[in-house]
């Protein structure tokens, strides 16, 4: 599809360098723990089509490396809730999101409506897909 090499050229151009080296699966899991308002260890294994052992290496990996969290759920004391650190944010943002100096050196060879026209076709985009 024509708007899937859009998006491929514009993350190419404008991604941070990252600085961190990092599995494409603890990423996927570091932006759940983003995007979703309550992330456990079978969430992951479910959206990930894992068994539940391996989400669970994975989140002892990303607790290790001091990017989540783990918290008891105040509702059900046997649930365990996963949460992005703040190095955690650190690091999902880096590898998922753009870089704000590129991003903005590309905005800038925009003009006002041109701008606009990005913004609202990514809030649609962002809307649709949610």
């Amino acid at each position: 599809m024509e708007l899937n090499n859009y998006f491929t050229d514009i993350y190419y151009y404008l991604h941070p360098t990252h600085e961190q080296t990092i599995s494409h699966q603890s990423i996927r899991i570091l932006q759940m723990i983003q995007k979703e308002q309550e992330v456990t260890v079978r969430f992951v294994s479910d959206a990930l089509n894992i068994s539940h052992n391996t989400a669970s290496e994975h989140v002892k990996k990303l607790v290790k490396n001091g990017w989540i969290i783990k918290k008891r759920c105040n509702v059900d004391q046997r649930k365990v809730i996963l949460e992005l650190s703040s190095n955690g944010l650190l690091i999902v943002k880096q590898n998922t999101e753009l870089d704000e100096l590129k991003l903005q050196a590309a905005l800038n060879k925009l003009s006002e409506t041109e701008k606009k026209q990005v913004m609202d076709a990514f809030r649609l985009l962002s809307g649709a897909a949610k």
